[in-house]
């Protein structure tokens, strides 16, 4: 299945810096070791090889269980574009891994389409309200990405 979500011509800008910087590291730190949600958000660190650099780029992210597999959202707090992570994983969607709990699992990426897509996103929007703000700041459709083991 084919990434295909493209960019909007309106959304929040994404605050970026040194801060963002040191809170995507204390994140990451977190997701590597816990087992359990942090301030009830469930965290794992998602690393994808850069679709121009060919080196490993790492993000945290929010997942959902979803079966055996895990659930992230492309949504970039409502911007009009794609996340660099969603970018990388569209280009190179078995070279991904998830490192959650002190284990590094190795995955492959597919985007959601259609009533899978609908049925995920409204129950992500449920479980965390934050994900509805981010929808209605922007024109794109937020991509929703299943990360299987490999």
């Amino acid at each position: 299945m084919s990434f295909s979500h493209p960019q909007g011509t309106y959304g929040a800008g994404v605050p970026g810096g040194p801060l963002m910087k040191w809170a995507n590291r204390l994140a990451s730190w977190r997701a590597r070791r816990a087992r359990s949600s942090t301030l009830g958000i469930r965290l794992l660190v998602l690393t994808t090889v850069g679709r121009k650099s060919g080196q490993p780029r790492s993000t945290p992210l929010a997942w959902f269980p979803d079966g055996d597999a895990w659930l992230v959202v492309a949504s970039s707090g409502g911007d009009a574009a794609n996340p660099g992570w969603y970018r990388n994983v569209a280009a190179h969607p078995d070279a991904v891994t998830i490192e959650l709990g002190g284990e590094t699992i190795p995955v492959t990426a597919t985007e959601l389409q259609g009533e899978d897509r609908t049925v995920a996103w409204e129950r992500i929007k449920a479980e965390a309200k934050q994900f509805a703000s981010y929808e209605r700041k922007t024109d794109r459709q937020i991509p929703v990405v299943r990360l299987t083991r490999r």
